[in-house]
């Protein structure tokens, strides 16, 4: 913004609480949760879902085990009224679930609500009015403080009025000073305490004060303020549930919520991956997982994280952003060289301390705060390969992905080769032109030399532990035969070439290994050869004869030397 912009905004008021104890506090248990996907989320959206829609993602929301779900506003259009009708007469609402109903405080309204949710066994009536200096003079045209409140008052009058008319239901009133983030403080708590006097909570039958961030107006420890100010001035505290609504309009919803939850919350409203109006609503999924990350449990099943996600996608035809905290397409992955290297190193070093420790181990890999598992992500995705990769990525997608266990140093030589590869094409590889590009470069070589056939005599010359090597090769295209005699196959293979003038390295390292993940009829090897002049290179072997995959290495590297 430039000079003149800046001033037409002013700084947010500060909450006086010299004595605030929220930043001494640590959050080790979960609060009580409340989806309002079906109605913050459903009115935000382009398109809104349909009836069969809706009922899908209520059934998500139950599988994920929500206990209090927001279904719509039953009494804003004949669509909502239906569903909830529908939820009622298909006994779709299950017992341990509770359903939660918004209505504004006018009387039409109330009384059409009443007759949606006849039937029920429990119900949250959630009632709201806005209440700031600027919904007040803006939207009630300069209305009274005293005339806001006996809006509240009323239609709290109305609730309790009306709950004996339906003696099979369970009511539980739930109140909003709607726009509470920007309301004086000290008459946000007037008018909570007008409305908890007329419902008369007790400890045993509680009533809920949710105190919303409609507008994200400051910072999450101003939030935090407010609410321990709040929770600390309400008369009858264990008679209200005190609950948490916060938007993200500062791109700070969650980090408001965690802050909420240190100041004395005891409930959170939220969506699926934060959808709501303007820049959303929190995003429960990441704050139940940023608690899961901490030990806590929250009753919240989020292990098949990818379905959920799929669900969401269709019935709200919104998109999950691919740096969406934990849910997101590129959150569990890592193109740097360095961070690469250190996750692979973080998953082996786990696998191996899981076998002594056993399932307790701790969570500790660098760079991943929670096990992908956890969520239904596989490893697989986790290192992907592009210009920034280096070294250990690639190794880790050859080895994950393909069951090949490169030798430590050879780590250097194919990683260069291969995210140099990706620099060229300007994009990310995929595994299996990760596994191309390593055959096209370092395994099975066969240009100049190509070997096309060998046999072994291990009785030909009577010294034990002698073996003679015969082999048909094809050098620059011209085929030949070459002899040569050793303790073993690779070292018969290098003396016959030797024999024919083709020996100017020197073979410093071999290792071979089985393929893995459903290529166990493979064998894998690895040869390094350091030429006359000092290079060192690496040449791999792929075949179902673990000795011929040790010669097609020795090939790969004589080859890669040229």
């Amino acid at each position: 913004m430039n000079t003149d912009s800046i001033r037409k905004y002013r700084p947010f008021p500060a909450v006086s609480l010299p004595d605030r104890q929220w930043p001494d506090r640590i959050i080790t248990q979960a609060p009580i949760w409340c989806s309002v996907d079906l109605r913050d989320g459903n009115q935000a959206l382009p398109v809104p879902m349909t009836v069969e829609e809706k009922l899908e993602m209520f059934d998500l929301l139950v599988g994920i085990g929500f206990k209090q779900i927001e279904v719509g506003f039953p009494s804003a259009a004949d669509t909502e009224f239906n569903f909830l009708r529908r939820l009622v007469e298909e006994n779709r609402i299950p017992e341990d679930v509770t359903v939660q109903v918004l209505v504004q405080t006018r009387k039409h309204l109330i009384e059409r609500t009443f007759e949606a949710i006849q039937g029920m066994r429990r119900v949250i009536v959630h009632i709201y009015n806005s209440t700031s200096p600027l919904q007040r003079r803006v939207t009630f045209s300069d209305a009274t403080q005293e005339e806001i409140k006996q809006i509240a008052v009323d239609g709290a009058q109305l609730v309790k009025d009306l709950a004996p008319t339906l003696p099979e239901t369970d009511i539980i009133l739930e109140y909003s000073p709607e726009s509470f983030s920007d309301t004086e403080m000290d008459y946000a708590l007037e008018i909570c305490e007008a409305v908890k006097a007329v419902w008369q909570p007790t400890a045993e039958r509680k009533m809920i004060l949710n105190l919303p961030a409609t507008v994200e107006w400051t910072t999450p420890n101003v939030h935090a303020d407010q609410i321990e100010w709040f929770c600390r001035n309400i008369s009858g505290r264990e008679t209200v549930s005190i609950s948490l609504h916060t938007h993200n309009d500062r791109g700070t919803g969650v980090a408001a919520t965690e802050l909420g939850l240190l100041a004395g919350a005891d409930r959170v409203e939220g969506t699926l991956f934060g959808n709501g109006e303007r820049t959303g609503n929190l995003d429960i999924v990441t704050v139940a997982l940023n608690m899961n990350s901490h030990g806590i449990p929250t009753g919240l099943d989020f292990t098949n994280l990818p379905h959920i996600r799929e669900v969401y996608e269709r019935t709200t035809r919104m998109t999950v952003p691919e740096r969406q905290p934990y849910a997101g397409e590129l959150v569990f992955t890592a193109f740097s060289g360095s961070h690469q290297d250190a996750i692979k190193k973080g998953l082996d070093r786990r696998q191996r301390e899981m076998k002594a420790e056993g399932a307790d181990l701790a969570w500790g890999v660098p760079y991943l705060t929670i096990d992908p598992q956890d969520t239904g992500r596989s490893y697989e995705a986790i290192i992907r390969i592009n210009s920034q990769s280096g070294k250990g990525g690639v190794a880790y997608v050859l080895d994950r992905e393909h069951g090949f266990d490169l030798p430590k140093t050879m780590h250097p030589q194919v990683g260069k080769q291969i995210y140099d590869l990706a620099d060229q094409m300007g994009r990310e590889l995929e595994a299996d032109e990760v596994r191309a590009a390593f055959f096209k470069y370092f395994a099975n070589v066969s240009e100049p030399l190509h070997l096309l056939d060998y046999e072994l005599d291990h009785h030909d010359t009577g010294e034990r532990g002698t073996v003679r090597c015969r082999g048909e090769v094809l050098l620059n295209g011209v085929k030949k035969s070459i002899v040569g005699l050793g303790n073993g196959p690779i070292n018969a293979f290098v003396h016959a070439l030797e024999q024919e003038g083709m020996k100017d390295f020197a073979l410093t390292d071999y290792r071979s290994h089985a393929l893995r993940d459903g290529s166990g009829a493979d064998a894998a090897a690895y040869v390094q050869l350091k030429s006359s002049d000092g290079r060192l290179v690496w040449g791999a072997g792929v075949d179902p004869s673990i000795e011929m995959a040790g010669l097609k290495a020795l090939v790969s590297a004589w080859n890669l030397l040229r």
